[in-house]
């Protein structure tokens, strides 16, 4: 079955959303595919206590300010999931689900996008998958040989899971902080990272860390002097739960181990641990495999972008991704101007 319109937006969470919004702002034909059955993007698969950097209308997407969750600072992901729900119903944006896009091609002017239900052929592409959807796990030697159970930041729950168990959790960003600080007080936990922990000042949260990226973003574009951005004030947001265990004494950081054996951990120096479970808080890669036709990748893997514009095919934007699409893109805070950039972008190719 075949479709067109003007415009495809590849994922319907927040990065979707927000491009759905100002597409719709500026009178495109558009539409939204969305491989999840339910709105509410990465954020309804998330741990069970994670909670947002900011208080509510400091976390909103254009146009529509996060209501304040009751009883809480900073919501939780349900919270994020029933305002994502509610935004795209109030501004009846287009979306099909589900839809799982397996590749994006070139066919003269269009973009056709290959879907498990049909195809559609567009004048532009935006994507907006982001990454939850391609955790990222290091090579470590003797991977294979451990006998626990071993687990990404995506498939972590609950401490209810590991309660009585020895578990070593592996990252010194944020989901290894709060996941650590989750499973401090029910296991017998070892918090390894690849250097010393870096924690921010306790009042610095998701508004702090978007006017410091987007500062270093105006700074480089002016060519002024790299300001190291969020990056130079540390790793670690110390939402309550952290900070709670962190003055607790629970959340002191070994080093990066050398290696696994079967029934645990081994340092450089010949230290052990023995482990039951170890969660790797390693972090994401772009999940950008469905453009692979169009063959933008350079040698490293990395497709180069002016904005949230493919350079080499000024069809497609790229939203969501991080930095490299757009200061704190990856928030929902920040993604809001480079969605605007991209609407606006596509606008000007069709006019």
């Amino acid at each position: 079955m075949s479709h067109s319109a003007q415009v495809v937006v590849i994922g319907g969470g927040q990065a979707g959303l927000a491009a759905g919004y100002h597409l719709r702002r500026l009178g495109l034909d558009f539409v939204i595919l969305d491989a999840q059955a339910t709105p509410g993007g990465a954020w309804q698969h998330a741990w069970h206590s994670l909670h947002l950097f900011s208080p509510a209308a400091y976390s909103s997407l254009p146009g529509r300010l996060m209501p304040a969750q009751t009883g809480q600072t900073y919501p939780d992901a349900q919270h994020v999931v029933e305002y994502l729900a509610d935004y795209e119903k109030r501004y009846e944006l287009p979306i099909e689900r589900p839809v799982r896009v397996l590749g994006v091609h070139r066919d003269g002017r269009f973009l056709w996008v290959e879907t498990d239900s049909g195809t559609w052929h567009a004048r532009a592409v935006i994507s907006a998958t982001g990454t939850w959807w391609r955790p990222f796990l290091p090579a470590v030697p003797g991977q294979a040989a451990f006998g626990g159970r071993q687990l990404h930041t995506v498939e972590y729950h609950r401490p209810a899971d590991f309660a009585g168990q020895r578990v070593i959790v592996v990252g010194g960003g944020n989901s290894g902080a709060q996941i650590a600080a989750d499973l401090a007080y029910d296991t017998d936990l070892t918090w390894v990272t690849q250097r010393p922990s870096r924690f921010l000042a306790d009042d610095i949260d998701g508004r702090v860390l978007f006017d410091v990226a987007s500062a270093r973003r105006r700074a480089l574009d002016e060519g002024r002097t790299d300001t190291g951005g969020v990056a130079s004030l540390g790793d670690i947001v110390a939402v309550p739960p952290v900070r709670q265990a962190r003055d607790a004494g629970l959340l002191k950081a070994s080093p990066m181990f050398l290696r696994l054996e079967r029934d645990g951990v081994v340092w450089a120096d010949g230290t052990r641990a023995e482990a039951d479970a170890i969660v790797w808080c390693t972090g994401f890669r772009p999940a950008l495999s469905h453009l692979a036709p169009l063959q933008l990748r350079g040698r490293r893997g990395h497709i180069a972008t002016e904005g949230t514009r493919a350079v080499d095919e000024p069809r497609l934007h790229l939203l969501g991704y991080g930095d490299w699409t757009g200061p704190a893109s990856a928030t929902l805070i920040g993604v809001g101007r480079p969605a605007r950039e991209a609407a606006r972008g596509i606008a000007d190719l069709l006019t």
